[in-house]
């Protein structure tokens, strides 16, 4: 099979500062798009040559496409070795850890998170290096720079690849090897986790629900859930990746998920409810009649990981993204160990973890992770809370008003403006960036300001520094109000908005956050104005 060289146009398509593209099905199916894509980072990233490569998806339409040109395009450029998920699929954090254990050069994730999916949806490809990361900020401006001017790229010709058997199959001088997708990843959670004693808090009779939402971690939870720990086979639901994830949208919250949360307010409520998303990265974990907040989860996993085996030795430091709300602090304090707050993005946290700063991480959008894998993940956060409620004997809530007796409780919520014109969004940040510096020292219901800035974040491991990272108005200790424009959607912008308020008695507001967070939403009004300057009177979603 000839190898060719195409000509094609340079695009500059990708924002510099991220190694991942993530657009509409459509685009992607544009002439020599996603080649182009590719051959940037073949040609910008020249590690890759004569290493391992690692490839899979999270089984969305247009998935097995992309992963066949993505190997034949490996083939031309040198790469020794592809390593591909059975199926074209794999998991981000597995693909993450594959990437650690097989001291690959780089891998190719094609996915688009936790987005819609089907011919009409959403289609998306990260990039990680070796390390099992995401890139650099310094490689993907050189990759931004080089699709610039891009003016070919080299693929072989009437390459056929079975995705389908297990097996070791050659595309001119490269391997490709078909594994099972799960099998490295279970290996790995069986290093960290009491399977014996999690078997026996299911064998006591306790339930549990894991929805994989017809997305990539159905083969992960029959695996572990069902045939390692035993649970009965209706405790994985939606579990056959689809390709239009059944016409659901992926995303494991309050809004998308919310049979669950219907479902943990029933009389049939399992003792521990959860999901995940697209590509297996985000988690939601509820019990009985309670739902713990991403930031919630993050603190109470910090305060009670060390009676697992994979973190007896305890934690290095744990960190968080700047959004997320500060429970995950207190309880570093009580440890005596480093708290790192970060912009949001998982690269941040890979530098904490390579240097051996941090254990555990987590943000507000429903990830959380630790230190066996360069990449949020959902499963692992759920595995992480069977073990813990086996370990104590507690129930979910039961755990939660613990926590919150000792730690005092962070409300917290996230309003999210979708589809905004980004002259609308960005009019918000400017109007909020330009009345910052005169806040301090204002006061408005019940609390005053004590600072108001653009968070800008020095790396202490690298030295580099990531400026305009969201907008924050503090109010001590008491309260905070951020606002930043995400990245994640593929149809105008989205304009986030997080409110937190913390009260150290830990039921003097009850369990229900909208009412305690109510004049916070009223002050963050007056200072934002999102209604007047989008309108929008609502947000999109909350969660």
């Amino acid at each position: 099979m000839p190898i060719r060289e195409v000509s094609t146009r340079a695009y500059a398509d990708q924002k510099s500062g991220t190694a991942g593209l993530r657009k509409k099905v459509a685009v992607f199916q544009q002439p020599h798009y996603l080649e182009n894509f590719l051959q940037t980072i073949f040609d910008v990233d020249t590690s890759l040559r004569g290493k391992t490569l690692i490839v899979g998806g999270d089984g969305r339409y247009f998935n097995r496409e992309a992963i066949h040109t993505a190997i034949a395009m490996a083939a031309a450029n040198g790469v020794a070795r592809v390593v591909v998920g059975q199926g074209g699929l794999l998991s981000t954090p597995a693909a993450s850890h594959l990437i650690r254990l097989r001291n690959a050069g780089g891998g190719f994730l094609f996915t688009a998170s936790h987005n819609p999916a089907g011919p009409d949806g959403d289609f998306g490809i990260k990039y990680n290096v070796a390390g099992g990361g995401q890139a650099a900020e310094g490689l993907t401006a050189r990759l931004y720079e080089h699709s610039k001017t891009i003016a070919r790229y080299r693929i072989v010709e009437g390459a056929n690849i079975d995705l389908d058997r297990r097996c070791t199959q050659r595309l001119e001088e490269m391997e490709v090897e078909v594994i099972d997708c799960v099998e490295d990843y279970a290996a790995l959670m069986q290093t960290l986790f009491d399977f014996d004693r999690m078997r026996d808090w299911i064998r006591k009779g306790h339930s549990l629900r894991f929805d994989a939402m017809h997305a990539v971690t159905g083969p992960y939870a029959q695996r572990i859930l069902v045939e390692l720990l035993g649970a009965p086979a209706a405790a994985v639901q939606n579990a056959c990746p689809l390709e239009d994830f059944g016409g659901g949208h992926p995303d494991p919250n309050l809004i998308y998920a919310r049979h669950l949360v219907d479902l943990v307010h029933s009389p049939a409520s399992p003792d521990l409810a959860a999901a995940s998303d697209g590509d297996g990265d985000r988690n939601m974990i509820l019990g009985r009649g309670i739902f713990i907040s991403p930031g919630d989860s993050l603190a109470m996993l910090a305060a009670h990981l060390q009676k697992l085996p994979g973190y007896a030795s305890g934690l290095k430091g744990v960190a968080r993204s700047m959004p997320t709300c500060r429970a995950v602090d207190r309880v570093a304090q009580a440890l005596g160990i480093e708290c790192h707050e970060t912009p949001t993005g998982w690269k941040f946290f890979a530098n904490l973890l390579d240097a051996g700063r941090a254990t555990l991480c987590g943000e507000e959008s429903f990830g959380t992770s630790s230190s066996h894998t360069r990449e949020k993940d959902g499963l692992w956060a759920v595995l992480a809370w069977i073990n813990v409620l086996a370990a104590t004997g507690l129930s979910v809530g039961d755990l939660a008003q613990q926590h919150w007796r000792r730690f005092g409780r962070h409300y917290f919520v996230r309003h999210d403006y979708e589809s905004l014109s980004a002259a609308a969004a960005g009019g918000v940040m400017q109007a909020l960036a330009a009345a910052a510096p005169g806040l301090a020292g204002r006061r408005y219901d019940r609390w005053t300001v004590s600072a108001a800035d653009d968070f800008e974040y020095r790396d202490p491991i690298d030295g580099s520094i990531a400026v305009n990272q969201g907008l924050r108005v503090v109010f001590g200790d008491a309260a905070r109000v951020v606002l930043r424009i995400s990245g994640t959607g593929t149809e105008g912008a989205t304009l986030r908005l997080y409110l937190e308020r913390y009260e150290s008695a830990a039921d003097a507001l009850g369990w229900e956050p909208t009412a305690a967070l109510a004049p916070l939403a009223a002050v963050a009004e007056q200072l934002a104005r999102i209604a007047e300057l989008t309108g929008r009177k609502a947000p999109s979603v909350i969660t």
